[in-house]
């Protein structure tokens, strides 16, 4: 592929003025300038293979459209939609929420432009720095926020949070365990307006259900037995910052209706209140499952989705990542060694073992693993020094059951029984206890217990 094509930024207007200001924008940056009129013919646009694409928004409407959704634009150029305010079309928002395209209102504020396009710019440099997989892993994982990694799908989701970050819209997080969901959250947090306020979180699956209003919304003195005082909700309480609801389609739909009256005017009001109260907190949100799928089954309410939504996040999980496998355990092993004052280092054959191995448990998993390796290994650690990935998977077996090796522990085995009965009841947390034999309420603390420790494995990453 040619040097220059890979440095186009391309301008899709028919306005010459905005062409002129956006000109003044890209120019010395290290782009080349191009300029299509609507008339044009589409074909041009694949042969320019353009990085970067700015497609007016004010002209016409149905010409955008067919870029993205017929012809994929976004698919070989990062796509910024320029138009006058506030977008309210439909397939807009759908844009905006994928993170296929980001919006830049007129009047266009030029320095925001400029760094946008350096970032881009950045991408493109690294790209030719790495040829393949063939990455140099003794060089530090590129960084942003609390997240770590230089594979191309931790890059995209680099570029989405700076463009999310700024905004005040929700925001949705959706990836498997483990691939750090909470350190995306607290990254936007860190990097948003609301900086300087505070970040809480709720895990909406790990609080009884009878707990959650209270927790989000607060009460008042006497509003139900127990309440002995007056208690501020997480909502009074991140005012001025954020709020993260973590497993959001664990939340009891009655919940749901009132969270989604929330979102929608602003206010809340304590249990046994009668006065609303307004609340500016931003909110994220995330989800181990399909939020589609939650949809479908009735564990997500589909206007509370859509609210939620605005924009959606999806976390790459570890086997996607390439090379930030070996990365990421070189890291860890880093902190490990500045920690005790040790040299331990991989020998290649557990390198091998650890890119080989398909990360079920993705990063969480990763760092347990090198931790593990690290108290029993001398002076570097080998392939007999790291957990038996054979046998550590979860086995799931065609029919009601599941393979746990000889040799897991009992809480080990307890978590892998617990988490496999909610899946096979669709999550439901009460047909769980029924069929594990348990009270709900001891359901309920085991998850706590899980997600406390998971939350505390997160943190230590980053």
């Amino acid at each position: 592929m040619d040097h220059e094509l890979n440095r186009i930024a391309l301008l899709i207007t028919d306005d010459e003025a905005l062409i002129t200001e956006l000109g003044e924008a890209i120019e010395g940056l290290g782009f080349e300038l191009a300029t299509q009129h609507i008339a044009d013919d589409p074909a041009r646009i694949r042969e320019l293979k353009p990085a970067v694409a700015f497609l007016s928004c004010d002209e016409d409407l149905e010409y955008v459209r067919a870029l993205l959704d017929q012809d994929h634009l976004d698919a070989i150029a990062e796509v910024l939609l320029v138009g006058q305010g506030e977008q309210h079309d439909l397939s807009v928002q759908e844009w905006l929420a994928q993170g296929r395209a980001f919006f830049l209102a007129r009047p266009l504020h030029l320095e925001y432009v400029r760094q946008l396009l350096l970032d881009i710019r950045g991408e493109l440099d690294r790209n030719e720095d790495q040829t393949g997989s063939q990455q140099e892993l003794d060089t530090p994982l590129d960084q942003f926020g609390l997240l770590r990694g230089s594979s191309a799908p931790m890059r995209r989701i680099y570029r989405q949070l700076r463009k999310v970050a700024p905004m005040d819209t929700s925001v949705l997080i959706c990836g498997e365990s483990g691939t750090g969901k909470e350190l995306v959250a607290e990254t936007i947090h860190a990097t948003s307006a609301v900086s300087d306020g505070p970040f809480l979180a709720i895990n909406c699956g790990a609080i009884p259900s009878e707990l959650v209003e209270s927790e989000l919304f607060g009460h008042e003195k006497g509003s139900f037995s127990g309440a002995l005082r007056m208690h501020k909700g997480l909502f009074e309480r991140a005012a001025g910052g954020t709020l993260f609801l973590d497993e959001i389609t664990e939340m009891p739909l009655e919940v749901q209706v009132k969270l989604l009256r929330v979102l929608e005017t602003c206010t809340f009001r304590r249990v046994g209140g009668e006065q609303d109260m307004a609340t500016d907190a931003r909110i994220v949100a995330a989800t181990n499952r399909s939020p589609e799928d939650a949809v479908a089954n009735g564990k997500l309410r589909e206007d509370l989705y859509f609210r939620v939504a605005r924009f959606v996040l999806r976390l790459p999980p570890l086997r996607e990542r390439g090379t930030d496998v070996l990365g990421l355990a070189q890291a860890f092993l880093a902190e490990l060694n500045d920690r005790h004052g040790t040299g331990c280092a991989l020998t290649p054959e557990a390198e091998q073992a650890l890119v080989a191995h398909r990360w079920p448990g993705n990063v969480r998993e990763l760092k347990s693993a090198v931790e593990q390796a690290y108290l029993v290994a001398d002076q570097a650690i080998d392939v007999c020094d790291l957990p038996d990935f054979r046998t550590a998977d979860l086995a799931v077996e065609e029919g009601d059951y599941l393979r746990v090796s000889v040799g897991s522990s009992l809480d080990d085995a307890e978590r892998r029984l617990i988490f496999a009965t909610l899946k096979a009841v669709d999550g439901s947390k009460p047909e769980a206890a029924e069929a594990l034999g348990i009270s709900l309420k001891t359901l309920y603390n085991r998850l706590n217990r899980y997600s406390q420790e998971a939350e505390s494995q997160d943190v230590a990453g980053a």
